[in-house]
């Protein structure tokens, strides 16, 4: 039996792409020519990428171990991603934007009348949904930051950094005392939660970490409780932060020993093929390089190579 997955249908014909992509084109011009977005969104935006984002959250916690302070950071991850993007909250956004009067009404009819499908060879089932950005799709995207530009301006405290890459968020409160950090990051966390519950968004579980970060030698108790919906958080050691392991003393030791590891696996299965009689070629052997391990041993370079001085 053959199944279609349910999901919404956006705009399906060649007409509707057209459309699709037209409106996607006015709806991002709008928002970026007037800075209507957060600068703190990475993903999905012009000039900027996940290394930018990485780049960012290291030279705040740099420069707070400088000043001896120490940092809570927790990562987040939307559960669905652009499944679950509300598209009532997107149009109310927008109004909030002051968007154009035609290009909001336009906006507001692609929204409509929107429908699921689930078929089989016998049964065809079609609801009406209100939620749901494609991967893929023209629109996904740009909707997607504008109903998730909210968390980004929330009234966050002034010790506090938020930063997004498209669903991934990054939080980080830096302070003087380990206390006085965990209460911060619960009271901050509860405003994220909130919105999110207003919003009809749910975080991850399994992707939702907290990491003390701090180089003071003192002894003090250095567990720290941040809690999630009544839940508490997995407190980590390292956390894999946009493809970069983080450790707690930000030296990035763990990451270059991960790359390193894997390099060195993926080298030792290249020389097992690289044999004298019916072994790859030179030339395959290079495009392999240059594909898998060159692209795994430079990424994120920009926020690591320092650390190579120190090792």
């Amino acid at each position: 039996m053959e199944v279609t997955k349910f999901r919404p249908i956006i705009l399906t014909n060649m007409a509707g792409n057209v459309m699709e992509k037209l409106l996607t084109n006015r709806i991002t011009h709008f928002v970026y020519r007037n800075e209507l977005l957060n600068c703190n969104q990475y993903g999905f935006t012009p000039q900027k990428n996940a290394i930018d984002a990485a780049i960012e959250v290291k030279e705040y916690l740099e420069k707070a171990l400088r000043e001896g302070q120490i940092v809570i950071i927790v990562t987040l991850d939307v559960q669905g991603a652009f499944d679950s993007a509300w598209w009532s909250n997107t149009i109310t956004t927008l109004q909030k934007l002051k968007c154009l009067k035609n290009l909001y009404k336009l906006t507001k009819s692609y929204f409509s009348k929107r429908k699921g499908i689930l078929s089989t060879n016998n049964v065809r089932i079609e609801k009406e949904v209100s939620k749901g950005c494609p991967q893929g799709s023209y629109c996904g995207p740009v909707f997607w930051n504008i109903q998730f530009n909210a968390i980004l301006n929330l009234d966050y405290e002034k010790q506090t950094k938020i930063v997004a890459y498209a669903d991934d968020v990054i939080l980080a409160v830096k302070v003087e005392s380990i206390r006085e950090a965990e209460n911060l990051t619960n009271i901050e966390m509860g405003k994220i939660i909130r919105w999110a519950k207003n919003n009809k968004i749910n975080f991850n579980e399994n992707k939702s970490k907290a990491m003390l970060i701090t180089r003071r030698k003192r002894k003090e108790n250095k567990e720290i409780v941040v809690y999630k919906n009544n839940k508490r958080l997995v407190q980590v050691q390292t956390i894999r932060c946009l493809g970069i392991i983080i450790d707690s003393k930000i030296n990035f030791r763990e990451h270059i020993l991960y790359i390193s590891h894997n390099c060195t696996k993926l080298i030792h299965a290249l020389s097992q093929s690289a044999k004298l009689k019916r072994g790859l070629s030179h030339k395959a052997l290079h495009t392999i390089y240059k594909g898998a391990i060159l692209p795994l041993m430079t990424y994120g370079v920009p926020v690591w190579i320092k650390a190579l001085e120190k090792i």
